[in-house]
């Protein structure tokens, strides 16, 4: 599931952020309004479709070998604060307040796509990130990653 959109929302007293209508058209039904929300990179919160969870949950169970240290702690570090989301009538998600803290959530926040994700940032980090948002980084990067890439040559699987 690829997801499209920059979305500034507005959380409310208790912490329920309304997920926009156009981040819900875009999830695919078999998530059946389900999210998990953990902590991602960089500060932000991730928020993966019930879906997308239950398949990254099943390669993590086959490609992790809990007797290597290493695959421990980032099985602990990645599922320790995942929380199950159900989206209510109002189409509302209740984020855990220890999350909030962790991304430094207040009253706001974007909604921008991850891989298979939604990103849920703070307002003043992702300002911050975008401010410090630099063309010729970003080319020297696109570059780096995309350069060797044929982008339009299917892949075998």
């Amino acid at each position: 599931m690829e997801f499209l959109g920059e979305h500034k929302c507005k959380l409310d007293d208790k912490g329920r952020l309304r997920l926009p209508s156009s981040l819900k058209l875009q999830m695919n039904p078999a998530a059946q309004g389900k999210f998990v929300v953990n902590r991602g990179f960089d500060g932000c919160l991730e928020l993966y479709p019930m879906d997308y969870w239950i398949k990254l949950r099943k390669v993590m169970d086959k490609k992790l070998n809990m007797f290597n240290s290493k695959h421990r702690e980032f099985y602990r570090r990645f599922t320790s604060g995942a929380t199950e989301l159900v989206l209510d009538a109002a189409d509302r998600l209740n984020i855990p307040k220890h999350l909030m803290e962790y991304a430094q959530i207040k009253n706001d926040c974007y909604l921008t796509p991850g891989q298979n994700t939604i990103e849920m940032w703070s307002v003043a980090t992702y300002e911050e990130r975008l401010k410090n948002f630099d063309s010729d980084t970003y080319q020297d990067i696109a570059n780096d990653v995309m350069g060797s890439m044929n982008l339009w040559e299917e892949k075998d699987n």
